[in-house]
């Protein structure tokens, strides 16, 4: 290699240097199933048809493998094991803290008074009593930077796991194009196979032997569907009587178990037992009369009588013994048995069932894939034949068998009653007794099985068991499976015979069936199976006799087992017999002999099978009778003597199960005619009828080619290896025939074509999903083997002499010769038309493929005809040691025969081309193996025109390929799969083609996929296919990494160190290694597979498609091909793991450039603890990682520029840009990380260091991006991503490994031997059945997994979560330690801080937070003055963090966060010297996490401040500074925020005391401005959880004038609001913050107000928020008072974008109030009083309590009840039912009291003029009401003229609403109304709701008509009417209350007025039917109106006299100062 450096050849050996024998062509023994194979018995001469079967039958398979395929693969199916190497990672979400239930406490309410003042220092804990935990070692000791970089670099490298891809989930695949699967190895065809076992045949008296057969009938397809199987269950007594005519009992005949098939299963398969006893006398109904009347249990009457029956059996036995008689029958559904079975089973446990299923789903697959309904009716039926629970089947319905109906038509019939109504129609006598079968589902055989040949089955039983018999199935339907045993079955059924018009005695009729060969007695052969009990082959049998029946049916099924040679002699005899039963006095012989008839069995050569219907011949046999059937026979001397005069008498029916006779006529004519060729054969030769000459041979045999597609499908395909094997000879080998040389190679050709075309076409066979028929696979895969060339084959006509020369053949046939024209006769060497190939090289390899990689040009295909070499005019020197030089090869000819093939014979082999690619490659492969491989260079294994042909008929299949594309988009999955199999075409002539040759034909396949005109991402998609397919060839990394062109090489690969250390490296070399990891023409070059499959990534990212399915293949493409390299033991040295990962730099700046399109939804799912701080985290600044692309770029926080500048620019314009799916981002990602951490670390340093600051950023943002992404999902997450990462349950498994290990190409054998696979799990192999299984697992996922699933799952996740943000932690200290090269540090720092504080927002391991600790620390060391400067914010982040692992639950955590923040206080104070800010920051931190996070752990954050102040007493160095002191303050200072936060957890449960407490905290912090921001924030994030928006808006509202507060202090600028009293119109409350005054704050002090919010963005910030939270509230009024606020701000930094989005928030406020103006619900409100001792502090204090919109008062009630009464226990809380005032002294003081009412807001007349809205009467509330009515007798309630009322005014300190949701009273005033003063408020109250419902816009008839009932209907107690009686009747005696009477007359002379109107409006509402409803109104109102006259004209004559003088005490009676009872009460 002459381009390589020296230490490359020693990698690429390492690499697997491509090895000389990397092919295996080795021959698999077949698997017998029986212990021999079944041959044709022992000395017999074969024809040659049979020979060739058998052969087929038992010769091996051969398979051609490749030893190195598969490397890399092996690792994934170790995976199984992986849980157990792992290491388990602690998480903090999964660890529970041991005291995690603590119980409600009772609040204890003291110290709740506002007042309290507090310091910070004043602590009700003492820290020093607690032990610190344990310190972190050498904290402080390292002496230089270096020093410390090199120890914790040292760390994380141990224990690292090696490979990332073990840990990562295997992707769903449906794209694994690469995995061929391998087809299933041939085997003989079984259904179903059930077990069934004879238990008992009991009848109720058990007199005589009886014998059962067994078969299984389909009575939808009216069919026997099995063979018979005999057993019988006598004693050995009964056997006794029967052994006289037993001459010996073989062991197989004492089966009582049979196995049966059942390939369609259907519900009406029925089990049909057939009973038979021995002949006797009388009708069958005679012989079971005892049956019916006797019964065993009476014994005593009956023992007589049995012990006579008994004798008269034994005698009737040894005199009819070899005779039988029909005696009964059973039946039973099989599958009602099974689906009941099934039903049980499922109840018991369902998971079992689901292993069975998965057989049986299993077995579906090997079945022909029947698309006819019948198919899909059994699916549902399929009730899994494999997977029911064993059952015993008792059949008690015995029927007696009638004599006149046995034949099969006769049980189909009675079957279909049976099924109709469960007992046959016509009263069919039973008989009483009992069967009892057991029936089991076949999952292993059993022993001592055999079959049906009576071969014995492995296993073999050790010791003499009774044997089990495997029964033949008659398949109901066909059956498309190629035969691969030799089988050679007959079947013989006699069915009627007809005697009627014979005078004769012949009544008990017997028929002796024998097997002949010849025509003597002896010849009978001994071919019969035998029955039960008896030996196993005989040479007679008789039929069942039915007595006195001269017509009698048969159902006997007689089975031969043929000879495999027959011939003309050998006959089926038939020999009829009358049986006497009776034993006549002088007659020897039971029989007397009638006639007899015969049937050859071969007819023309054929088989004779089917019906038939016999004459009789009587008295004697012709002789010669056999040549001929008996209708035929010629006439002879004497004449042969008739009955009935030769007329047909005897039906019978025979069948051939047999895979040597084909019995169809195109298949057995072309075999003939085959073996003709072959020699041996005699002229002229006789085929059926016809005899063909010699001259007509080829003719003959061309004709028969032609026509063999269109025999049956069924026979071509069982025949299918045979016919395939000879037609492949054909295309080889020349024939001569009668000295002409026939070339039959074209037509041969056609017909493979036509053939594997009919089979793709065919419904009814499956195809696997790349399109391939599976029994052509499996033909190519197991079967298929080189013809034999050597046979040569010649047929010499008389006297023919054969001469050397013809001996050499021209290989195109006459037919073609013409057409190809003459050019095909020039022998030449090679193409001169084809200019790309270059000419023979004499250098290496490697120089070839360089050149042509370098060569230009398109290869003009198609140009040219493949020629022949006239061997012995130019011997080539080349090829001479390749090829004899008299033989042709198959490949070259199968190759010339793709080239010339034309029309549709052309169509159809370049559409299946798969089949001839692989069919090539497999011949390929033989040849070569034969190849002498010393002496013959790789470059000269095929000659110059063979691949010649191979360019041409790639380049064909591409054009092909593309043709499609263009015009037939229907077509595009043809395409695709054409596009595949060219794929797999060059992927194997990698390995046997020379290299350069097979790279140029890739070369110019790309070219031409270029240049069509289909849509992008179709082509992309195909190329993508192609090369994923080529790159995963086994020597990829070789062909990648070592073919580069020699013009381009680098010197080095990676910098050496030399040029690293000296800091300023030449520009040019910066360039060099920015360049590496950049797709450029040099890589592409270097690199020719992956340059090719990373272009097409780089372009997939670039183009839109549907449903992103591009983007999807590439990423899939590229990560599978990462994944194959980082499991594949080559690769483990991690110099190599560098070199491969170099090859994928230019992968790096894909996805740096592609980040856009990540899809973070991932990020989304923050599980565990939220710990991203509240809502302040993302005011201005975007949260480290942008949730979507637009955030992404509207505030992408690394102004990312670069490709996506364009994208940003068309995103804001509103076009979207195709984000990635999660799981394919994923995918990206992971391959992202694989390359860093892989890669050259000292490479990658100097890449970051060079880098643009902008792709820096960028690089930085993709970090968090991963770390977001691979973030733990906890235990209990169901997340899909995680959940695949483990085998699915065993029968999952189970499954898979059965449908898969069969995929996956010779990868998958690999994995067979390492045994076992899990990588298989997202294979797409039989995606088809698994589609139900997936999505159902896919949902059902978490359900169904078992807690130890749930935890390995947990285990291989975490894991992967460490590892992947370990390699980030790397590349992080990889960028800072090339910091001090680069020139701008500080962002530097900033991002890689930001990165890595993202990491601690995320659910992280111990393992990993420990290390990122170390790092923090050491950046910390490093760059702390520029941390502490610059980055301030960050720093807050920083110290949040921090402390909030300071809180954790793992003791690991907690003491590398204490040492953190220890170091980060130590660092401030000594080097930075700004500790008060730390100091403040901290203080900070802790106050937001303390009031946000509510599973947070006190005790563990106490035990972490003591392990700080431990560290700072243990400081030597600070021993003698203020470090000690001012960290015990600060210390102080937490620790007395921690206990107001024990307090706040005590309240958890109670909203607003829990409020209150937090609200007196941030009071506790008017000093100090952070803080009071900080508890503000703490509340809002409480309100906003509690959807109270209002209040979250008004905590933010005061956190915002608190903001102003402060910058109106530091700069006095116009537009800045004044402090706090600009907020006063959004609310009154607001001025409290205004307490923040000069003399306790100064803004300059350092550490004070330095947090991000007070700044003017800050603010605006604050606002915005509180605007929409304000409207999320329904405040829209509000909103604008914000916005007034925030405006001019906004325009004085002239932010016009900003402004304009304002507007419109504006705009959209103004039209909800518009819409929603009188709909919106505000508050309602409540005032609640608590009084007891027990409520501390809250004792008799009032509330008013805010509640949301409709709240009754039984919700508050009972939500306050319900908690103080788990406070207080429920009989300790007692409800005050009214509104009364509380008596004290009347309550229980061991009891609590909570009295509530409805209170509503009160304005006084005055401040009604400004309330006019809706929401002005509900904002700004202060006063509510509430009326108690009374009477003075103590009743609430009484009669009108005494009902009094009290109205009670409550004042509240502040206004609603306020940032809390209760408020305490501070003011109570009451005044009582007198009896008439509350008739005048109930009159002006209904007037008014009469005015309004009559004065509506839009009426509700209604709601008026209610309100004119309340008014005007007739009897309404305590009515109007009933009003004005009592209190206007009689003018009142006390002047004092005139006024009140006149003010009522008024009122009521205005409510009649209104009463009219009402009334008239109601005129024009009324529907028609109301009409007399109105007049019944009307006549009400004119009596009302009459009854209250005389009362209302009448007037107080006082009231109406002049007054001269004002006095002012009248005046006084106004206001009702004489009612008034005024109480100040100030609480």
């Amino acid at each position: 290699m002459s381009q390589l450096q020296s230490g490359d050849s020693a990698m690429m050996r390492e690499l697997g240097d491509f090895p000389d024998d990397d092919l295996k062509v080795e021959q698999v023994e077949k698997e017998c199933r029986t212990i021999r194979h079944s041959v044709p018995e022992e000395g017999v001469e074969l024809d040659p048809h049979v020979r060739d079967c058998v052969q087929s039958y038992t010769q091996p398979w051969l398979v051609v493998s490749r030893r190195c395929q598969g490397d890399g693969w092996s690792a994934y199916s170790e995976r199984a094991g992986l849980h157990k190497l792992l290491q388990k990672q602690t998480f903090e979400s999964d660890v529970q803290p041991e005291n995690e239930e603590t119980p409600v406490k009772s609040p204890s309410l003291a110290g709740l008074s506002d007042d309290s003042g507090r310091t910070l220092t004043s602590t009700d804990f003492d820290l020093r009593c607690l032990t610190p935990d344990p310190r972190v070692e050498g904290l402080l000791c390292f002496s230089s930077h270096e020093e410390l970089d090199r120890f914790n670099q040292e760390a994380r490298q141990g224990n690292r796991h090696p490979e990332l891809f073990a840990l990562y989930p295997p992707g769903d695949e449906e794209d694994a194009v690469e995995i061929r699967p391998i087809p299933d190895c041939p085997k003989e065809h079984m259904g179903d196979r059930i077990l069934i076992r004879c238990q008992t045949i009991k009848f109720e008296i058990d007199i005589e032997p009886l014998f059962a057969s067994l078969a299984l009938y389909d009575l939808k397809e009216k069919k026997k569907i099995s063979e018979n199987f005999y057993c019988d269950l006598n004693t050995d007594q009964f056997k006794g009587f029967m052994r006289p005519h037993t001459p010996r009992v073989d062991q197989s005949s004492l089966a009582r178990s049979a196995i049966f098939s059942i390939t369609y299963p259907s519900p009406d398969i029925y089990l049909v037992i057939k009973i038979e006893k021995v002949l006797q006398q009388g009708e069958i109904s005679d012989c079971a009369d005892p049956y019916v009347t006797m019964r065993e249990s009476d014994s005593s009457k009956n023992r007589d009588k049995l012990e006579k029956l008994r004798g008269q059996a034994e005698t009737f036995c040894q005199r009819l013994g070899r005779y039988r008689m029909p005696f009964a029958w059973a039946t039973v559904n099989v599958m009602d048995v099974i689906s009941s079975a099934t039903l049980e089973r499922d109840v018991m446990d369902s998971d079992s069932l689901k292993g069975g299923k998965s057989s049986s789903i299993d077995r579906r697959m090997q079945l022909p894939r029947r698309n006819s309904e019948r198919y899909s009716t059994i699916d549902d039926q399929l009730c899994n034949l494999s997977g029911f629970k064993p059952a015993i089947i008792t059949i008690s319905t015995i029927f007696k068998q009638e004599g006149d109906r046995l034949s099969d038509e006769d049980l189909l019939k009675f079957l279909s009653e049976i099924k109709k109504t469960s007992t046959p129609q016509r009263r069919i006598k039973t008989i009483p007794g009992i069967i009892r079968l057991d029936m089991t589902p076949i999952h292993d055989l059993p022993h001592a099985c055999l079959s049906t040949e009576l071969i014995p089955l492995v296993p073999v039983a050790e010791k003499n068991i009774r044997p089990v018999k495997e029964v033949l199935e008659f398949s109901s339907n066909e059956v498309y499976v190629p035969h691969s045993i030799y089988r050679n079955l007959l079947y013989v059924y006699p069915q009627r015979l007809n005697f009627v018009n014979r005078l004769t005695s012949a009544r008990n009729i017997a028929i002796k069936i024998q097997f002949m060969c010849g025509e003597d007695p002896s010849c009978s052969l001994p071919v019969i199976f035998g029955k039960s009990s008896g030996p196993e082959f005989v040479q007679e049998v008789y039929t069942p006799v039915t007595y006195h029946n001269k017509s009698p049916d048969f159902y006997e099924e007689v089975k031969l087992a043929l000879p495999a040679r027959l011939t003309e002699r050998h006959h089926l005899l038939f020999t009829f017999y009358h049986i006497s039963c009776q034993q006549k006095q002088n007659q020897s012989s039971c029989e007397t002999l009638i006639g007899y008839s015969w049937l050859p069995i071969l007819n023309n050569d054929r088989l004779q099978t089917g019906q038939n219907c016999l004459p009789i011949v009587l008295d004697r046999l012709p002789i010669n009778y056999s040549l001929h059937s008996p209708e035929k026979i010629p006439a002879q001397v004497p004449p042969v003597k008739w009955m009935e005069s030769h007329k047909g008498l005897f039906d019978l029916e025979i069948q051939a199960v047999s895979s040597v006779h084909a019995q169809d006529n195109h298949l057995e004519r072309f075999f003939t005619l085959c073996h003709a060729l072959e020699g041996g054969a005699t002229f002229p030769l006789r085929v059926r009828e016809e005899k063909i000459p010699e001259n007509k041979l080829e003719h003959e045999l061309k004709l028969s080619i032609i026509s063999l597609s269109s025999s049956r499908l069924e026979p071509l395909v069982l025949y299918l290896h045979l016919v395939l094997d000879k037609l492949l000879t054909l295309i080889m080998q020349p024939m001569l025939i009668a000295g002409q040389t026939a070339n039959l190679a074209q037509i041969a050709f056609e017909s493979v074509v036509s053939i594997v075309n009919s089979l793709h076409n065919s419904q009814e066979l499956t195809k696997d999903q790349q399109g391939r028929n599976g029994l052509l696979a499996t033909y190519l895969y197991w079967v298929f083997r080189l013809p034999d060339a050597s046979r040569e084959i010649q047929i010499t006509g008389p006297g023919s002499v054969l001469s050397a020369t013809e001996g050499r053949y021209s290989t195109m046939g006459r037919a073609s010769a013409t057409t190809v024209g003459s050019m095909l006769l020039q022998s030449r060497i090679r193409s001169s038309s084809n200019p790309d190939i270059p000419a023979p090289h004499t250098s290496d390899e490697d120089a070839e493929v360089t050149s042509i990689l370098s060569a230009k040009g398109q290869n003009n295909a198609g140009s040219r005809m493949s020629t022949y070499v006239d061997v012995n005019n130019h011997n080539q020197s080349s090829t001479a040691g390749t090829r004899p030089s008299n033989r042709k090869q198959f490949h070259e000819e199968l190759a010339l025969q793709m080239v010339v093939s034309t029309g549709v014979c052309r169509e159809n082999a370049y559409k299946y081309a798969w089949f001839f690619f692989e069919l090539l490659v497999k011949s390929m492969a033989q040849h070569v193996s034969q190849l002498d491989k010393n002496n013959v260079p790789r470059r000269s294994r095929f000659s110059d025109r063979f691949k010649d042909d191979i360019s041409t008929i790639v380049s064909v299949v591409t054009a092909e390929i593309g043709t499609i594309l263009v015009k037939q988009q229907k077509e595009l999955e043809q395409a695709e799969k054409i596009n595949i199999s060219l794929a797999f075409f060059l992927y194997d002539l990698l390995s046997l083609m020379d290299r350069g040759f097979v790279f140029q034909l890739v070369k110019n396949y790309c070219n031409q996929m270029s240049a069509k005109s289909v849509s992008m991402p179709t082509l992309i998609s195909m190329r993508l296919e192609f090369l994923r397919i080529l790159c995963s060839h086994e020597h990829y990394l070789n062909l990648s990494l070592f073919f580069s062109s020699p013009a381009s090489a680098p010197a080095s690969p990676c910098p050496s160190i030399s040029s690293q250390s000296s800091s300023s490296c030449s520009f040019q070399e910066q360039q060099r290694i920015l360049g590496l990891f950049e797709l450029t023409q040099e890589f592409k070059q270097q690199h020719y597979l992956t340059g090719l499959l990373l272009t097409e990534l780089s372009a997939a990212l670039d183009i839109e498609s549907e449903g992103g399915k591009v983007q999807r293949k590439a990423i899939n493409a590229t990560y599978s091909l990462l994944c194959a390299h980082d499991l594949d033991h080559r690769c483990i040295k991690p110099e190599v793991g560098a070199k491969v990962a170099a090859l994928y730099l230019p992968l790096v700046g894909i996805i740096i450039d592609s980040i856009n399109y990540l899809d973070f939804t991932v990020s989304d799912a923050r599980s565990g603890k939220n710990k991203t701080g509240g809502p302040e985290d993302d005011l201005e600044n975007v949260p480290p990682i942008n949730q979507s692309v637009a955030m992404a770029i509207a505030g992408n926080p690394f102004n990312t520029i670069g490709r996506n500048a364009i994208i940003s620019m068309a995103t804001m314009q509103g076009k979207s840009v195709a984000t990635l799916a999660a799981d394919t981002s994923r995918h990206l990602l992971v391959c992202f990380l694989w390359v860093m951490k892989n890669a050259e670390r000292s490479l990658i340093q100097r890449w970051t260091a060079d880098m643009p600051t902008s792709q820096l950023n960028r690089l930085l943002e993709l970090l968090t991006i991963c770390i977001s992404c691979f973030e733990y999902r906890g235990k209990q997450s169901s997340d899909k991503v995680s959940t695949q990462a483990l085998q699915k349950s065993q029968q999952a498994k189970h499954q898979l490994e059965e449908a898969l290990l069969r995929g996956m190409g010779a990868r998958g054998e690999m994995m067979k031997r390492v045994g076992g696979t899990d990588r298989t799990m997202g294979q797409r192999e039989n995606l088809r059945w698994r589609k139900d299984l997936t999505q159902w697992r896919q949902t059902n996922d978490k359900h169904d997994k078992t807690k130890a699933e749930l935890d390995q799952e947990a285990l291989i996740s975490g894991n992967l979560a460490t590892e992947s943000n370990l390699i980030v932690l790397d590349l992080l200290e990889t960028i800072v330690q090339a910091v001090p090269l680069a020139e701008c540090k500080d962002s530097v720092v900033g991002g890689v801080l930001k990165v890595l504080l993202h990491c601690l927002t995320c659910n992280q391991s111990t393992t990993f937070l420990s290390h990122t600790f170390s790092t923090l620390r050491a950046l910390v060391v490093k760059f702390g003055d520029l941390l502490f400067e610059e980055e301030a914010e960050q720093c807050a982040d920083l110290c949040q963090k921090v402390l909030q692992y300071c809180s954790s639950a793992v003791d690991e955590n907690r003491s590398q966060a204490c040492a953190t923040l220890y170091l980060i206080m130590r660092y401030s104070f000594s080097n930075a010297s700004n500790f008060s800010r730390v100091k403040m920051q901290v203080t900070m931190s802790l106050a937001s996490l303390v009031g946000q996070s509510s599973d947070f752990h006190e005790e563990y954050l106490r035990r972490s401040l003591r392990t700080i102040l431990a560290y700072a007493e243990e400081d030597s160095e600070m021993q003698n500074t203020q470090l000690p002191s001012q960290v015990d303050e600060l210390l102080r200072n937490l620790n007395s925020i921690l206990s107001d936060t024990v307090k706040m957890r005590e309240f958890q449960e109670d909203p607003e005391m829990l409020m209150d407490l937090m609200y007196r905290i941030a009071k506790g912090y008017q000093t100090s401005p952070d803080l009071r921001l900080t508890w503000l924030q703490n509340m809002a994030e409480k309100h906003n959880n509690r959807k109270c928006y209002t209040e979250s808006a008004m905590c933010l509202v005061h956190a915002a004038a608190l903001v102003a507060e402060y910058l109106s202090m530091l700069e006095d600028h116009k537009y800045l609001p004044v402090g706090s009293v600009t907020f006063q119109n959004i609310s009154s409350n607001v001025l409290e913050e205004s307490a923040v005054s000069d003399d306790i704050l100064s803004p300059d002090e350092d550490g004070v107000c330095s947090g991000r919010y007070f700044t003017e963005s800050g603010l605006v910030g604050l606002l915005e928020q509180a605007a929409e939270l304000f409207s999320n509230g329904a405040l829209y009024e509000a909103v604008n008072e914000v916005y007034k606020i925030i405006m001019p701000i906004l325009e004085a930094h002239r932010d016009f974008r900003k402004l304009a989005s304002t507007h419109d928030k504006l705009q959209r406020a103004f039209n909800n109030i518009i819409q929603k103006g009188h709909k919106r619900m505000f508050g309602t409100y409540f005032r609640v009083g608590f009084y007891g001792a027990k409520f501390g502090d809250l004792d008799e204090r009032e509330f008013i309590y805010k509640e949301p919109g409709i709240t009754h008062l039984p919700e508050i009630s009972h939500r306050l009840e319900n908690f103080y009464s788990q406070c207080f226990g429920e009989d300790a809380l007692e409800m005050i039912k009214d509104s009364t005032p509380v008596d004290r002294n009347k309550l229980n003081p061991s009891k609590a009291y909570i009295q509530i009412t409805y209170v509503e807001p009160f304005f006084d007349d005055y401040e009604m003029k400004d309330r006019l809205t809706n929401f002005e009467k509900n904002f700004n509330l202060r006063r509510f009401m509430y009326t108690t009515p009374f009477t003075k007798s103590g009743r609430p309630r009484g009669e009108l003229q005494e009902q009094y009322k009290r109205k009670t005014i409550l004042t509240t300190m502040h206004a609603f609403p306020y940032v809390k949701t209760r408020i305490n009273v501070i003011q109570k005033e009451e005044f009582d109304l007198t009896p008439i003063e509350v008739a005048i408020e109930d009159m002006q109250k209904k007037t008014r709701e009469l005015a309004i419902a009559t004065h509506r816009e839009q009426p509700d008839a209604k709601m008026l008509q209610m309100l004119l009932q309340g008014s005007v209907g007739a009897t309404v107690n305590q009515g109007p009417l009933e009003v004005a009686q009592v209190f206007l009747n009689e003018i009142p005696a006390d002047p004092k209350l005139f006024r009140h009477h006149n003010k009522l007359r008024l009122c009521f002379k205005e409510f009649i007025m209104r009463c009219g109107e009402a009334v008239e409006k109601n005129k024009h509402l009324i529907t028609f039917d109301q009409k007399e409803y109105q007049q019944e109104l009307k006549k009400n109102y004119n009596r009302l109106r009459e009854s209250l006259r005389p009362m209302l004209e009448r007037k107080i004559p006082e009231l109406y006299k002049p007054i001269i003088k004002p006095r002012l005490e009248n005046r006084d009676s106004f206001k009702r100062l004489s009612f008034r009872r005024t109480q100040e009460e100030n609480s």
